[in-house]
């Protein structure tokens, strides 16, 4: 089986389903300063899976609120724009790559991993006076290349995962023995594929190596959500390694001990609250 080039990731990209047009307006209009609400619920309203999963997510324990949340208006009138924002990408995220190709892949711990590094990049942005909105989506997305390579070349990944289980080997490590190209770089194709904007790219492409020149401080933050999500093992997977974490990037969050076991139960507490209605 031969191994794979940038190329052939970039012309797999037509074959992946497309989102829906309303979560591409929300993942490329993140920096607008003003939205019409109401036309943006209209929009999410018109796709009827989209809308009930993101309806149970508003009504989940995780937000706590008092009263039913039966349309789109108001999930933005009361959990606030940004939130809700999170919500519908996150909804639609999880349901938009094709499942069971690849032997020994599992999306839901796939998926359990990316909503904690979500979360737990949500919450340090939050202590770091960082944009949260941000933070979030790239959490959500940050491995998304793996889904690229997984749905594009199935059986080429099957190899990859039987590699990595040989060798004892960080994701990385193996799909560049294997096929010679990586997640971060199918991540960077879909990326510029969705036209995502220039900070959500660096953060994907850089959520390995936040120290190289240009890489951003997304990149730090999805860096070290990535790095804590792994310790606290909410994907489930058995044996999982914790990816090696920069110096650099640890330095520049400047957590002390207090704050990084405030964001680690934070972390946890919101996880199976958001985990369990978008993965069901």
């Amino acid at each position: 089986m031969s191994r794979l080039g940038y190329d052939d990731v970039v012309n797999s990209l037509d074959d992946l389903p497309s989102l829906p047009a309303i979560v591409m307006e929300l993942l490329n209009s993140i920096d607008a300063e003003e939205v019409d609400i109401a036309v943006l619920a209209r929009k999410v309203a018109q796709d009827q899976a989209l809308t009930a999963k993101t309806l149970r997510l508003a009504n989940s324990p995780l937000y706590g609120l008092q009263v039913r949340i039966t349309t789109i208006q108001q999930a933005i009138t009361y959990l606030g724009f940004q939130t809700a924002r999170n919500l519908i990408t996150a909804a639609a995220l999880t349901g938009c790559f094709p499942e069971h190709r690849c032997a020994g892949f599992s999306h839901a711990a796939f998926w359990r991993h990316s909503i904690a590094t979500a979360i737990c990049a949500k919450t340090l942005a939050r202590h770091l006076r960082f944009n949260q909105d941000y933070a979030f989506t790239a959490g959500l997305l940050h491995d998304v290349g793996r889904l690229v390579l997984v749905s594009g070349f199935p059986d080429h990944y099957a190899r990859v995962i039987a590699w990595r289980s040989a060798h004892d080997t960080p994701w990385l490590d193996a799909e560049r023995a294997v096929l010679g190209i990586d997640h971060v770089d199918a991540g960077l194709a879909l990326a510029e594929h969705w036209n995502f904007s220039e900070t959500m790219r660096r953060a994907i492409g850089h959520h390995h190596a936040p120290e190289l020149p240009g890489a951003g401080f997304l990149a730090t933050i999805i860096h070290v959500a990535d790095a804590m999500a792994h310790a606290l093992d909410l994907a489930g997977v058995a044996d999982e390694l914790v990816p090696p974490l920069s110096a650099v990037a640890w330095q520049a969050v400047g957590l002390d001990e207090e704050t990084c076991l405030r964001v680690c139960e934070e972390t946890e507490t919101q996880f199976d609250a958001m985990a369990s209605v978008l993965l069901s």
